[in-house]
């Protein structure tokens, strides 16, 4: 029977096809991690050229629970990243760091529990006030605003410029990607850490987290720098068979060429042996269940070669496509405290 689905054909080919370089177990686990981490940065286009960070600090304010520092860094020639810092009131000590990723939202504002569209009230109800609960944790809380989204694509409505302009798709054309810009930004923001905050934070006790897209960032960004030294994706995690490729996404999910050398639980390799905590829910509609554990068990397969299996962690929510924090907050401080 002919057909005439193009999109059909495409799904056949990932099916019948096996990851190029997924880990056989024919070679030393630390030679992969090289040859794939090398061959991931390649996928994202990166590096880029790095500049003068030209950070400043744009203000600050005291609130019961925490001190707020803004602050916006040069990320690549030309191109600023706004974010805000919060650090726990109370004791002046060096802490722990965590960097607060929202996903496709009206931006960074969201992580630190302020509403400023009619839609944020309920993104902060579904947990992801990711900085404010860091803080109650007892963490330094770095919130960013991604590519396209929040305070970096000035729209009045706060839609992401990626969703509804398919701006970041022009990255394409230069051999880049929004994954990869966004991953950037986030190996220059630990720059910053090191360069400029090291009065409130220890660099090189850094977590990263994000919901959906902001969980995708943290994702990729695990894989590609060893600095982040526990890692908490969010309905994000999943192989792309079930999910990327099943059905509509933003074009930002996409990274050319990836599925012919590795699916994502191929690249959780690239973190192990770290602590990860993947974060789903069960009723995820658009990262499914089945494709999310599908991914997992190459990840602890990937751990194990390690002899750290226990360092990799599925959390799954009671509910849909949001952060879960009373289920995966003790999780990390399990694995990092």
């Amino acid at each position: 029977m002919k057909t005439y689905n193009a999109h059909e054909v495409i799904r056949k080919l990932a099916a019948n096809h096996t990851p190029s370089m997924r880990y056989d177990g024919k070679e030393d686990f630390s030679t992969w991690q090289k040859k794939a981490r090398a061959k991931l940065e390649e996928l994202l286009g990166l590096p880029f050229i790095k500049c003068d960070d030209q950070f400043a600090i744009t203000a600050r304010s005291e609130c019961d629970a925490y001190t707020r520092i803004d602050f916006e860094f040069q990320s690549e020639e030309g191109y600023f990243v706004p974010c805000n810092l919060l650090i726990p009131a109370g004791e002046s000590k060096v802490r722990p760091a965590v960097i607060c990723l929202q996903g496709h939202s009206t931006g960074k504002h969201i992580s630190i529990g302020v509403e400023k569209f009619a839609k944020d009230a309920a993104s902060i109800a579904g947990g992801r006030d990711f900085a404010v609960r860091a803080v109650k944790e007892g963490y330094c809380a770095i919130a960013m605003d991604q590519r396209y989204m929040g305070e970096t694509e000035q729209s009045e409505k706060g839609t992401p410029s990626c969703l509804s302009d398919n701006e970041a798709m022009a990255s394409l054309l230069m051999g880049r990607c929004a994954i990869g810009e966004r991953v950037w930004d986030i190996m220059r923001l630990i720059d910053v850490i090191e360069n400029h905050l090291t009065d409130y934070i220890e660099p090189d006790k850094i977590i990263c987290m994000g919901n959906s897209g902001g969980g995708t960032a943290t994702f990729y960004a695990s894989c590609m720098d060893e600095r982040i030294k526990l890692s908490m994706p969010s309905c994000s995690v999943c192989t792309y068979e079930a999910s990327i490729m099943a059905m509509y996404h933003c074009p930002c999910n996409f990274v050319p060429g990836i599925r012919k050398y590795f699916d994502m639980g191929d690249l959780g390799g690239l973190i192990a042996a770290r602590p990860l905590v993947v974060v789903c829910g069960k009723e995820d509609p658009i990262f499914p269940l089945s494709g999310v554990e599908e991914s997992f068990e190459l990840i602890q397969m990937a751990y194990k070669q390690l002899g750290k299996e226990d360092l990799c962690r599925l959390v799954k929510g009671e509910g849909g496509h949001q952060f879960y924090p009373d289920d995966a907050w003790p999780v990390v401080h399990q694995l990092f405290d």
